[in-house]
C-alpha cells in the first residue's frame, strides 16, 4: 500500500452504449489533501464520483482506496471502509431538529437502523458526540432548530455534520457550494478547510475561487479524459485549460 495517495484509479472508463463518459482517468489522491476534480459541463466529473463512490459499475480500469482494491464492491461497502460521499447519509430530515439529524446518523455509524421508537434514554447516549459535531460544523446555536427552518447554507453545514458522523477517512464532496450566496460560500469554504485538518477531501466544485483557496491539487476533466493537473497557480497559465474551462470561468 502507498502511504502517500489514499485513492488512486488506474485507467477507469465508464461507456453509455457506445458513449464515453469517463475514459482511461489515472487519479492519485494524496492522504490529507483537499483534491479539486473541475472541468466544463459534461466533462465526466459525476460519472467519476459515481464510479469512486460504486454507484457505478466502470466499464474498465481499477480502483484503489488504502491499496485495497475495492472496484467491485458495493457502495456500502465501500462507505464501511471510510470513503464517503456526503449525499450518502446526509440526506437530511427536515422535521428533525439539527442535533436528531445527527443523532440518526450516529445510530447509523453504530450498526443501528433509524430506530425511532427506541427508549428517548438510549438514543440520548448519542447527544454528547452529536452536540460535538454541530459544534464542529458552526451549528451549535441550531441545535434545537428544525432543517426546514435553516437557512440553505446552515443546512449545507448540517449535510457535512451527517457525513462526519460516520468517521470517514476521506470525503466526496459534490459541488458543495451550489445555490449558495458569499456569506454562505464563506463559511462553508472555511468548514472544509478546517476539517481538512483530520480528513482527505475530494471535491467537485464549479466556484473557481473556492477551488484556488481551497485544493492542493486540481484535476481538470473534459471530455471525459484528464486534460490537466497540478496547483491552480499552474494550471491558471495552462492554454489548454484556458481554453477548455478557465479562460471562460474569468470571462
Amino acid at each position: 500500500m502507498s502511504s502517500e495517495y489514499i485513492l488512486e484509479t488506474h485507467g477507469l472508463t465508464k461507456e453509455f452504449a457506445g458513449f464515453v463518459a469517463v475514459s482511461d482517468v489515472n487519479l492519485q489522491v494524496k492522504r490529507g489533501s483537499i483534491h479539486a476534480l473541475i472541468g466544463p459541463n459534461g466533462a465526466g466529473k459525476t460519472t467519476c464520483f459515481n464510479l469512486l463512490t460504486k454507484f457505478l459499475k466502470p466499464s474498465r480500469g481499477q480502483i484503489l482506496y488504502n491499496g485495497r482494491d475495492i472496484t467491485s464492491l458495493a457502495p456500502a461497502d465501500v462507505a464501511r471502509l471510510g470513503l464517503v460521499r456526503s449525499f450518502q447519509i446526509s440526506a437530511v430530515f427536515p422535521h428533525l431538529t439539527a442535533l436528531e439529524n445527527v443523532r440518526v446518523a450516529l445510530q447509523r455509524q453504530h450498526g443501528n437502523s433509524f430506530d425511532f421508537w427506541r427508549s428517548k434514554s438510549i438514543l440520548n447516549q448519542y447527544n454528547k458526540r452529536a452536540r460535538q459535531l454541530l459544534d464542529d460544523v458552526g451549528l451549535s446555536e441550531f441545535a434545537k432548530t428544525t432543517a426546514v427552518e435553516m437557512p440553505y447554507g446552515r443546512k449545507r453545514a448540517l449535510e457535512i455534520a451527517t457525513t462526519l458522523a460516520l468517521d470517514p477517512e476521506m470525503m466526496l464532496l459534490d459541488e458543495p457550494m451550489a445555490g449558495m450566496g458569499h456569506e454562505d460560500i464563506d463559511k462553508i469554504a472555511a468548514l472544509i478547510k478546517r476539517i481538512s485538518a483530520k480528513y482527505t477531501i475530494l471535491m467537485v466544485e464549479h466556484n473557481l475561487s473556492v477551488v484556488s483557496n481551497l485544493s492542493d491539487t486540481i484535476t481538470v476533466l473534459t471530455r471525459g479524459r484528464v486534460l490537466a493537473e497540478g496547483t491552480y497557480a499552474t494550471l491558471s497559465k495552462d492554454e489548454r485549460v484556458k481554453e477548455a474551462y478557465l479562460g471562460a470561468g474569468h470571462e
